[in-house]
């Protein structure tokens, strides 16, 4: 039987990927364990191995598409395997657009092979005999040839079939005029009437705003935080932290740190803050339909900022690391996060997450919890400030630390000892050993 192509899973909770582009194409030859396609996930971007070794065909799923996990979108065929009448969803909510009408009739590895090489869509073939054929591949190609052909894709002719749309009155904007998907209209519709042209701005008149598309990866950030910020309770607990000793520490690991290792303020924070929530769990929880659940395990995440958005690795097991251990781990997925390198493995897991903006000159500020965790640290950046030190005036090191949480997980007194602790850590990192 042929090998099934699938949308994978490839986090805990995501319920469908977005299709970038195939590395092979239909009808041709594939090895078992090489990229045979990459697929975005609201996360990250990832190159999906070919299952078995055969012939790509019977692709269901074009670049762009977004894909239910689960579904079927191809096969990998041995030659001479037969295909079967239809290639059928795992998914029970599959896309509209994907359904044909009538199921495709079975096609031979050959005939799907011939199609791909000349831009056929299988779906256009008349087959023979309750199949499609080489033969039948063929005398498709020297029909099509005698006659005008319009460039488009094989989804777009899909559709245009099922909407009962010609496509040589459609005006294509892929590559040389090719019609695409986009435009297929919904219905057959007339020609829009000639609109009136908009007079001339006046002299001062406010200009047009500027339209900038965004990202898959913004789009679903954008919705997350928004879900947090609507749905769960938050509330703040503001600390102001002398950051003298923390500075000394700094430099006795950078003198001990194996060479090319840069030891950063965020990888000592990451290890202090993952000490506490050992001694406070609750922090380390997070709320789940009515119960409160603690995380067996300490993974801190680090909030990253790259061009498309806001991602969130995680340091794995942070208590039990070392502070050079934290920052070899921190340099290289900030690195990977920057090139498109992350894996799901890398999000995966995170019980609570630190967001520091100190390097961008940014004092204090409230961050937006990130679900399903109860808190999220913000730090600001370490300024000189005058304090009063035994009842007189004196310039300090200082840093200002905001917890946002959960209230559903994590009460003001378990929230107010969970700081407290971090902060008497980071004024005294002696403790910490």
């Amino acid at each position: 039987m042929p090998k099934e192509v699938i949308m994978p899973a490839l986090g805990m909770a995501q319920d469908e990927g977005v299709l970038l582009r195939w590395f092979k194409k239909e009808g041709e030859e594939v090895t078992a364990g090489e990229p045979l396609m990459e697929v975005a996930t609201d996360k990250v971007d990832v190159q999906v191995e070919a299952p078995a070794s055969g012939v790509l065909t019977a692709v269901t799923a074009q670049e762009g598409d977004e894909i239910p996990v689960g579904q079927v979108i191809g096969l990998i065929a041995a030659e001479g395997e037969e295909l079967p009448p239809q290639v059928e969803s795992r998914a029970k909510d599959a896309p509209v657009e994907e359904q044909s009408a009538e199921p495709p009739l079975p096609s031979s590895p050959v005939a799907a092979r011939i199609a791909a090489e000349h831009g056929v869509d299988l779906a256009d073939v008349q087959g023979s005999g309750g199949r499609i054929s080489k033969k039948d591949v063929e005398a498709h190609i020297r029909s099509a040839a005698s006659a005008p052909r319009v460039l488009a894709s094989p989804k777009a002719r899909r559709l245009a079939r099922e909407r009962g749309i010609d496509l040589a009155t459609l005006a294509g904007s892929g590559p040389e005029g090719a019609v695409l998907a986009a435009d297929v209209p919904l219905a057959e519709q007339p020609l829009p009437a000639a609109q009136p042209q908009p007079a001339p701005a006046l002299p001062g008149a406010a200009a047009e705003p500027e339209r900038q598309a965004v990202s898959r990866m913004w789009q679903i950030m954008a919705q997350r935080l928004t879900d947090s910020w609507t749905t769960v309770p938050h509330f703040y607990l503001v600390r102001e932290v002398s950051a003298d000793q923390l500075i000394n520490w700094r430099k006795l690991l950078a003198a001990d740190a194996a060479e090319g290792t840069k030891i950063t303020y965020t990888d000592m924070l990451t290890k202090l803050a993952a000490l506490s929530l050992a001694r406070y769990p609750r922090v380390n929880s997070y709320w789940n339909d009515g119960e409160i659940l603690i995380n067996p395990h300490i993974n801190v995440g680090l909030a990253v900022a790259v061009e498309d958005g806001l991602l969130v690795p995680v340091i794995h097991n942070a208590d039990s690391l070392r502070v050079d251990q934290i920052a070899a781990r921190r340099a290289d997925l900030v690195a990977r996060a920057a090139s498109g390198g992350l894996t799901p493995d890398d999000f995966a897991g995170g019980t609570f997450t630190i967001s520091n903006l100190g390097m961008y000159g940014v004092d204090a500020f409230n961050a937006i919890v990130n679900p399903p965790q109860a808190a999220i640290l913000a730090v600001g950046r370490i300024a000189d400030r005058v304090v009063a030190v035994d009842g007189q005036p004196a310039v300090r090191p200082m840093m200002t630390l905001t917890l946002s949480c959960d209230h559903r997980a994590v009460d003001g007194a378990r929230a107010a000892q969970f700081l407290d602790a971090f902060v008497n850590l980071i004024e005294e990192p002696l403790r910490a050993l």
